[in-house]
């Protein structure tokens, strides 16, 4: 399977330079179980993408601490992408800033966290299942000040938590999402709130930091997602 991963993540600084680059913290989530799947990076964020949509399989859009409110050139380009991939069928995958990058592509709507931040592992309940996830309730990491407060024409929530009544939704059988991270590391999560603590309010890296002994469920996410892009679609 052929499978591109769309990279939003705009952070260029030292603490971004320490640690693995999105595209491939994605291929370390998934190549190992599907070591035969090829992974091809598109830095959207840096106005590098795809000239031949037909050529993959699969879509990952990937997590940034970008605004999809943003004014930068590469944010409608992206938009104008996901609607011709979801109009193509091919099973297409977002996660948190993917996630909210999709919803408003197709017709939702982002905006700001009414709590403000949701920041490490939080607890995930599935409001309703699709083929390809089992689990009624698992942990991911999450790190986010935005969230979809409209869902897309013909879009199903599929996962809340706390804070977020939209943790991920589907549309179809070709449109899969989650608000969260699972892509982020225990170590890289971790990491990240110590990063935040300067510039983030005390009462949000305290229940961050003590929130990490539940760590997240990434091995039992990454099969879901598999089985979502591998799902027959045949009929």
């Amino acid at each position: 399977m052929r499978i591109a991963i769309l990279m939003t993540n705009t952070d260029e600084s030292a603490f971004s330079q320490r640690h693995p680059k999105d595209g491939d913290k994605w291929q370390a989530l998934l190549g190992p179980k599907r070591p035969d799947w090829a992974f091809t990076v598109f830095s959207v964020k840096d106005g590098k993408f795809p000239r031949n949509i037909s050529k993959f399989d699969g879509w990952i859009v990937t997590g940034s601490p970008a605004s999809v409110h943003d004014d930068a050139p590469w944010i409608p380009r992206l938009l104008d992408l996901i609607t011709r991939i979801e109009a193509s069928g091919k099973p297409l995958f977002g996660a948190c800033f993917g996630h909210q990058a999709i919803a408003l592509a197709l017709g939702g709507k982002v905006a700001r966290n009414p709590g403000g931040w949701v920041l490490g592992s939080v607890e995930v309940e599935a409001t309703a299942r699709p083929p390809w996830m089992e689990a009624r309730r698992f942990w991911q990491y999450g790190a986010h000040i935005e969230q979809v407060d409209k869902l897309p024409k013909d879009a199903e929530i599929v996962l809340r938590h706390e804070g977020c009544p939209v943790g991920g939704f589907v549309i179809g059988d070709h449109v899969f999402t989650t608000q969260n991270h699972p892509e982020m590391s225990h170590e890289f999560i971790a990491a990240l709130i110590e990063e935040m603590a300067s510039n983030t309010p005390d009462e949000v890296i305290g229940k961050a930091r003590a929130s990490l002994p539940m760590s997240a469920d990434n091995g039992l996410f990454s099969d879901c997602i598999i089985q979502f892009f591998e799902h027959d679609r045949a009929g």
